[in-house]
């Protein structure tokens, strides 16, 4: 009864739609747009590069569409927004299916026959790396100096001298009204250190001032210099919803610098900080970016040398990011107590989808922790991935109970462990429910016959599965001639498993020996191992969850889809 009651509570919002939503209208348009129909008879066929680039240009502007007509005029829940929004994607669509294929051999995207609503994006960094001096600079850069509508630019893979940097600063200074997206990754490749710094002050200062949401520094070995150079720009932006500072040998100065120069994050939603040289004494400027950006969805701080005491202060600043879906910390030099301490801040981030935990040194009782609160507080995870943490089966039946009521699972990663037969097949029953699991990998974990088997039996079936990955372990000969014939009908499904030892031993003979001795009765005394004890909770969440926030968006937008194409 008291469930009832809160259910009745609840406030019923449709507008704005997840971002999960988003990305589905998206994979839908992509589908309808790459599909034989009767519009691809008559105009030809758009390849999936160019329908994916496509269908992102057609969502972002029905969004834009439709949240600017929520924002004039609300109408409580939304709804007249999420026709609108439907609406226009359906006729955006329309018009680029009935406009037909444009690609061509053009190293430069500059969307000139894509109609006007659409024509957005400019973008010059396709094909070879190459460098751009001022003269080829004027006539590649053409289409942004006469009259347009571009939001975007993306100059990644081109190195500019100064000249041909000078020669694009009073373009950039002309647009600056206008430009909401400015990707400079990889700029300035291969250029003596002060020539790329003024490449990059050039930049910094025709850009200043515009009201930008995303921002790509990447790829451009910024170190302290580099970050100060762009400062011009940085100091400027209050209203960023997206960073990427990825690959530029940020050091502890360098993130200082990061973190003085940003003005707000208030609006930040995505900050890529992967492959840094930040350390522990760097990863506390950044855990103050992360403090302040409390609309954050999405952290990736990966491989940026961070060991234990960088990673508490990072994972404590996490605690105020109560909106994030995606977290990537893999391939730092955590701990056990950090992996223990992250396990209590999860109690923050019920909304998380995918989170990245892959060497970590997080051991049994970091995965035990970690697993136990995604299993208490994100319902809706659709990747996990904790590989090369060095777990054991002792952790295996926490992971299994985490597993088993993640009804959602796309994708699970936990190679690179040691959890062998019995962890693994406790893992595969957990997942015997998944319908929407892709990708399993569990190469390397010591797993021998009986528990490839079952892994393959558990996969095989599933109506959405792609691969399962299960290379480096100690599988015999006629395992691996079994896990071929189970798959011969989808041979794509199964890994490569060439690096597989069928006399692997573990470090205790003995041990080693009586597993190999006795892999089918394991396999068999696992078969009907119940994991419903797993379930109640879920169940019980997911009877009000879909009721809080349904995911009207998606239905309507896809009805709408799909009946387009039968029009003509």
């Amino acid at each position: 009864m008291e469930t009832a009651n809160f259910q009745r509570s609840i406030s019923i919002k449709l507008w704005p739609p997840s971002q999960s939503t988003r990305v589905v209208l998206v994979e839908r348009i992509v589908k309808n747009l790459s599909a034989p129909s009767i519009f691809s008879k008559r105009y030809g066929l758009l390849n999936k590069e160019e329908a994916e680039e496509n269908a992102k240009h057609i969502e972002d502007t029905a969004f834009a569409a439709a949240n600017e007509h929520y924002e004039r005029e609300p109408d409580g829940d939304g709804s007249s927004a999420v026709q609108l929004y439907a609406k226009e994607s359906s006729k955006l669509m329309m018009e680029v299916l009935k406009r037909g294929p444009q690609t061509d051999d053009r190293e430069v995207s500059v969307d000139k026959d894509i109609p006007s609503t659409l024509k957005t994006v400019f973008d010059i960094s396709k094909g070879k790396r190459a460098n751009i001096e001022a003269e080829e600079a004027e006539e590649l850069l053409r289409p942004l100096a006469e009259e347009n509508s571009y939001t975007k630019i993306c100059f990644s893979n081109r190195s500019f001298s100064v000249d041909a940097a000078r020669v694009v600063e009073p373009i950039l200074l002309s647009l600056k009204d206008q430009l909401k997206e400015v990707d400079l990754s990889d700029i300035v490749a291969g250029k003596p250190e002060e020539e790329a710094l003024e490449v990059m002050r050039i930049f910094s200062s025709a850009l200043e001032d515009c009201v930008l949401r995303y921002l790509n520094l990447s790829e451009n070995a910024l170190g302290e210099k580099g970050v100060r150079a762009f400062g011009d720009l940085l100091k400027s932006q209050g209203s960023l919803e997206e960073l990427h500072l990825e690959n530029n040998g940020i050091s502890e100065e360098a993130a200082q610098a990061v973190y003085e120069l940003i003005p707000s994050t208030e609006k930040l939603k995505v900050l890529h900080f992967h492959n840094n040289m930040t350390g522990d004494e760097g990863a506390i400027p950044i855990s103050e970016v992360v403090k302040r950006s409390p609309a954050l969805e999405d952290f990736r701080c990966s491989s940026t040398r961070v060991g234990s005491k960088g990673g508490l202060t990072l994972i404590e600043a996490l605690r105020t990011c109560t909106n994030l879906k995606k977290l990537d910390l893999k391939d730092n030099m955590f701990d056990v107590g950090a992996g223990v301490a992250l396990s209590k801040a999860l109690s923050s981030h019920v909304g998380l989808v995918e989170i990245y935990l892959s060497y970590l040194n997080f051991e049994d009782n970091g995965a035990i922790a970690i697993a136990n609160a995604l299993q208490e507080f994100a319902p809706s995870l659709k990747v996990l991935d904790m590989a090369g943490n060095e777990i054991t089966a002792e952790a295996a039946p926490a992971l299994a109970a985490c597993i088993a009521s993640k009804q959602s699972l796309t994708k699970l990663n936990l190679s690179d462990n040691e959890l062998k037969d019995k962890g693994a097949i406790l893992i595969c029953k957990a997942l015997e429910g998944h319908n929407q699991l892709k990708e399993v990998d569990m190469s390397a974990n010591k797993i021998r016959r009986a528990g490839a088997r079952v892994m393959g039996q558990t996969v095989i079936h599933k109506p959405e599965f792609k691969l399962l990955e299960i290379n480096g372990n100690f599988i015999s000969d006629e395992g691996i001639d079994e896990l071929n014939e189970m798959f011969k009908k989808n041979p794509e499904m199964l890994g490569r498993l060439d690096e597989n030892d069928p006399e692997g031993e573990d470090d205790d003979d003995e041990e080693s020996n009586e597993e190999a001795d006795d892999e089918d009765e394991l396999g068999s005394k696992l078969q009907n191992l119940e994991v419903s004890s797993f379930l109640p909770q879920l169940q019980l969440v997911y009877s009000y969850v879909p009721g809080a926030r349904p995911d009207n968006v998606t239905v309507h937008v896809g009805l709408v889809i799909d009946c387009s194409m039968a029009y003509g």
